[in-house]
């Protein structure tokens, strides 16, 4: 099996889970990411497993799910102790670690920007110019911030769920805006 049958799985979980040498070959540097644990209240799940609830709350899109498998990778990497513990700026590490294992695994320049792209902005808010400048790149842009947050601690959710919710009603009441606008 190849990375596009594993993510494109429909239990995708489940084939991670069946797959976890192939990927750990392919990406040795998942292997940081089990056990190590968040200690931060808005999480309840290491980062590898706030990864795999995040993979399987998401629709059977490559993009998106590659994305999300590889959005909190630089956490292990650019964490900070302190009262509460915090990964400022993990997802631009996490971007940049995905370059260097995307160009590993082939993808061309493009589609790696593409994903890079998505990954260093999956923790920021999309603003209303973003929805007119590239309607469908904030689209699939929120269906991974939806299930990163999705994945974070059932007793955090409300101002994450809050926030979703906004941006996909800007999102459909933009869309009903002349379809030549959005190209």
């Amino acid at each position: 099996m190849n990375l596009n049958e594993i993510l494109l799985s429909d239990n995708v979980v489940e084939s991670i889970n069946e797959n976890i040498d192939y990927l750990l070959q392919i990406i040795p540097e998942i292997k940081n990411m089990i056990g190590f644990e968040h200690k931060h209240p808005h999480h309840h799940l290491d980062v590898w497993n706030h990864t795999l609830l995040a993979l399987s709350l998401s629709e059977n899109d490559f993009d998106v799910r590659l994305c999300l498998l590889l959005h909190d990778i630089g956490k292990p990497f650019s964490y900070q102790d302190e009262d509460v513990r915090h990964f400022r700026n993990h997802a631009v590490v996490s971007a940049n670690m995905s370059k260097i294992i995307l160009k590993r695994l082939g993808f061309d320049d493009d589609y790696i920007k593409y994903v890079c792209y998505l990954i260093e902005h999956h923790d920021t808010q999309i603003s209303n110019e973003q929805i007119v400048n590239d309607y469908d790149l904030c689209l699939k842009l929120l269906k991974i911030q939806k299930c990163d947050a999705l994945a974070h601690h059932p007793d955090k959710l409300e101002k994450r769920k809050k926030y979703i919710d906004e941006i996909y009603k800007e999102l459909v009441l933009n869309k009903e805006v002349d379809s030549h606008e959005w190209k």
